[in-house]
């Protein structure tokens, strides 16, 4: 049994463990799936009445899939690379005898006849899904309000928000519900949350990591305490299935490397945004923290260089407009009881569309593509570019998106949502906090160099301020 430290208990230790860790315990039959699913279920047990990140807790199914675990390890035949580590999966994103009502109340209430490609791909590699996690109506919120789950709370100050769409995701990393979790993200969904929670989060190049159903910009990625557990879930969420019909050729995330060594940033040119160009204004405490962070590549022989604002208003309001009238196509095809169960704020922001014309939608449809353009064509120049993930600190727990307007809903993604029209991998690094807030720092590449912003993040990681512990929401 794996010994817990002198200022915590076993059952604290073994919730806290990495999956680099669990795996090697398993290995060495020094610690049991079971055991370690035992306490984590009592650990999710004392933070959700607090928390509310999770859309359903699935305790039986997963001790029975412990015990299977188990028994492999034993007779040292593990099932694949995650072998009784345990995962949770975002609402979205189906599992087989669930059903995916994406956050909202108006959706029926279905089981999925079959897994998801994420879903699919960790059970395949013997991950314990033994979890779904909460996000808001559709996922076109970033914060934790939802018609069907009510809010979920940010661990590290309760008032807070965790960022959404990938709210329930980015809140269970952070409070300790295993090592690893699966997000999605459209605009900013899976780093939005894991800035604002302190975790790292993953947004891969568009169709690296295959999803169903699939759509522009939308991409599933890792959401961990660390790099190495987002590298080494990416090796199994990065496999192939056919059901996306956007998903690159399958490509190893060759980890066993590990991640570049802060010594080896000499010469690398890296492209500083302090800007994004429109949409709220970065707050000083951000910009300080994305400073630090170009300080320290500098200290390391990186050529950092400021990059000067591409994304306009007019892209971002393009972006916004398109998705309220797809929004408003939903809604207006349910009945009139399910449009009142959908979120009144997600109602208020679709139902602004209905005046649009066939000309306000087709130009706002157009500026998807102009986005694409201009972001290849500013980043191309650098290896990498380092840039806030969202101008602020998470905001209030009970407010829907900062401003509070249906009218200027997605001001705060105009750092994040250029790399999801882009198709380049993307990731969230916590670096700093400010007044106990965590502050993230987004990291971009090349399209298809996912393995190079994983390796990039894990020097960073190695150079950052000293990190707070974890919060225990339920402690």
């Amino acid at each position: 049994m794996i010994q817990a430290s002198s200022t915590a208990s076993c059952r604290t230790a073994l919730y806290q463990l990495s999956a680099q860790e669990l795996l090697a315990a398993y290995s060495s039959q020094s610690l049991s799936p079971v055991e370690v699913m035992q306490a984590l279920l009592v650990h999710v047990q004392a933070c959700e009445p607090r928390l509310g990140a999770l859309s359903l807790l699935l305790p039986e199914a997963a001790l029975e899939q412990a015990r299977a675990s188990e028994a492999r390890w034993l007779k040292g035949q593990p099932m694949g690379a995650l072998d009784g580590v345990p995962v949770s999966i975002k609402d979205n994103i189906a599992t087989q005898g669930q059903p995916t009502p994406v956050g909202t109340a108006a959706a029926p209430l279905t089981p999925a006849d079959r897994d998801a490609p994420p879903a699919a791909r960790l059970r395949e590699a013997g991950a314990i899904c033994f979890a779904k996690t909460t996000m808001p109506d559709y996922g076109m919120l970033s914060s934790g309000l939802s018609s069907l789950y009510g809010n979920t709370y940010n661990p590290w100050d309760l008032s807070k928000t965790p960022g959404g769409s990938s709210a329930g995701a980015g809140a269970a990393a952070a409070a300790g519900y295993g090592p690893l979790h699966v997000g999605t993200d459209i605009g900013g969904s899976i780093r939005l949350p894991a800035s604002w929670c302190g975790i790292f989060g993953f947004k891969p190049s568009l169709g690296r990591v295959p999803i169903d159903p699939p759509y522009t910009g939308r991409c599933a990625g890792p959401m961990t305490r660390n790099v190495a557990d987002a590298a080494l879930m990416m090796q199994t969420l990065a496999l192939s299935d056919a059901r996306d019909s956007m998903s690159l050729p399958a490509q190893a995330i060759d980890w066993q490397g590990g991640g570049m060594a802060p010594g080896t940033l000499r010469g690398l040119r890296i492209g500083l945004l302090l800007d994004a160009g429109c949409g709220l204004a970065t707050a000083p405490e951000v910009r300080a923290a994305v400073e630090q962070a170009a300080q320290a590549l500098e200290g390391e022989g990186a050529e950092v260089e400021s990059i000067q604002p591409w994304l306009t208003a007019e892209m971002l309001r393009g972006l916004d407009h398109f998705w309220r009238m797809r929004s408003h196509v939903e809604l207006q095809n349910l009945d009139a009881g399910q449009r009142a169960r959908v979120l009144p704020f997600i109602r208020a922001w679709a139902e602004s569309a209905a005046a649009f014309t066939g000309r306000d939608v087709f130009m706002a449809s157009q500026q998807s593509h102009l986005v694409r353009v201009a972001t290849v064509h500013a980043t191309e120049p650098y290896d990498y570019v380092i840039s806030p993930v969202a101008p602020i600190t998470a905001f209030a727990a009970e407010l829907p998106c900062p401003t509070n307007d249906p009218l200027r809903a997605l001001e705060h993604i105009a750092f994040t949502v250029p790399y999801n029209m882009s198709e380049q991998p993307a990731a969230s690094l916590p670096w700093s906090q400010s007044a106990g807030l965590p502050v993230g720092l987004q990291v971009a590449g090349r399209r298809f160099d996912d393995l190079g912003v994983l390796r990039i993040c894990r020097a960073l990681e190695l150079l950052r301020p000293e990190q707070s512990a974890w919060p225990v929401p339920g402690g």
